[in-house]
């Protein structure tokens, strides 16, 4: 009987994960990381570590809390303060999966004697000819594995994921008939130390604003902007740009920012030509397997709610990837990454530097 420690956040995914290893015949124990320090509205830390200490009762299993502030702080935080400030759109629960629920998290399970953690993460894993593969999860809607790209062979072999092969409305009528409080719990969505607070105001409190002019692709004056770092290209929301500078029909959209001259721009309609690009280039290359695919069937996704598109890598070394597109993708942002696929199998991925048309 294997040991597991689960990663129990307090929501409903890793409450059922949790319970369905206890059917299978495990030995588990739940584990709470406290992973942000703040006291205020927005912080739901002692909400979710009560969430989970009802369930971790319910199913008879002890819940041990630790708390990775420092370490989310150093490694995941930090970089996603430096990457506003370069005017990028990181993606920090990337960073965190690598560093802190399969780095920090699995290290200190293992110390305490488990033999694997688990997640309620919506992916997949298997064993085939030697390597470990990280698949999507089933459920379409909720599939994960764009965050678990970063993953390594032994993070991905030491680690469960239970629930990879439900769907949501299945998972959350589980917890509904064990008598889970958080049956009904709402997703957690956006980045998760920002919560539901507004993004903006945020920000401000640890990188200072630097507002400059708003110009459309023509260079002419059409708005002022708050701070380049507020913004992300493709953005349709919040430009407040008023009426009588227009030269067509349309909502305007962000499509370059230009931190040399602190301008911000943009153009009108979702048909831009500006807002579309065939090629990439991205940096911090990591492979799953340990070696790049030799396949003639990639598709990626640059962002995680983007479809999964065809497309060929033209360039690679190391650290490095240059890709091309079959179409034109929208608004790809510097900061966020792009993840390859082949099928189900999520094959790796890198951080996006530039987009461009050849």
């Amino acid at each position: 009987m294997k040991r597991i420690t689960v990663g129990m956040s307090g929501g409903v995914d890793s409450a059922v994960a949790a319970s369905i290893l206890i059917e299978q015949g495990y030995d588990v124990e739940g584990l709470f990381m406290k992973n942000w320090e703040e006291e205020s509205e927005y912080c739901s830390a002692e909400q979710d570590y009560k969430d989970a200490l009802q369930v971790c009762d319910i199913l008879d299993i002890p819940l041990r809390s630790v708390n990775f502030a420092k370490e989310y702080w150093d490694r995941v935080f930090q970089h996603f303060l430096d990457e506003y400030k370069k005017g990028r759109t990181p993606n920090p629960d990337i960073l965190c999966n690598t560093e802190i629920k399969f780095k920090e998290f699995l290290n200190y399970a293992k110390d305490l004697g488990a033999d694997k953690i688990a997640t309620g993460h919506y992916v997949r894993n298997r064993d085939l000819d030697g390597k470990v593969q990280l698949l999507k999860g089933l459920d379409p809607g909720k599939d994960q594995s764009y965050f678990l790209y970063g993953l390594n062979q032994h993070q991905i072999s030491s680690a469960l994921f239970p629930i990879g092969d439900l769907e949501k409305p299945n998972v959350r009528e589980r917890a509904e008939k064990l008598g889970f409080d958080n049956f009904e719990k709402k997703d957690s969505v956006g980045i998760c130390f920002i919560g539901e607070r507004d993004f903006k105001e945020f920000l401000q409190q640890y990188i200072p604003a630097q507002p400059g002019i708003i110009v459309n692709s023509k260079g002419r004056k059409v708005g002022e902007h708050d701070g380049l770092m507020y913004y992300t290209l493709g953005q349709r929301k919040g430009l407040g740009i008023g009426g009588g500078h227009s030269d067509g029909e349309g909502a305007w959209y962000v499509l370059d920012k230009d931190l040399e001259n602190n301008e911000l721009i943009v153009g009108q309609g979702h048909d831009h030509a500006g807002l579309y690009q065939k090629c990439l280039t991205a940096s911090d290359l990591h492979w799953i397997s340990g070696e790049a695919p030799n396949s003639e069937n990639l598709k990626a996704k640059i962002r995680y709610r983007a479809k999964d598109a065809r497309c060929r890598i033209t360039d690679m070394n190391d650290e490095t990837i240059s890709v091309e597109f079959e179409k034109p993708r929208f608004a790809t942002a510097p900061g966020q990454s792009v993840v390859f696929y082949e099928g189900d199998v999520c094959l790796g991925g890198a951080v996006i530097d530039k987009a461009f048309n050849s």
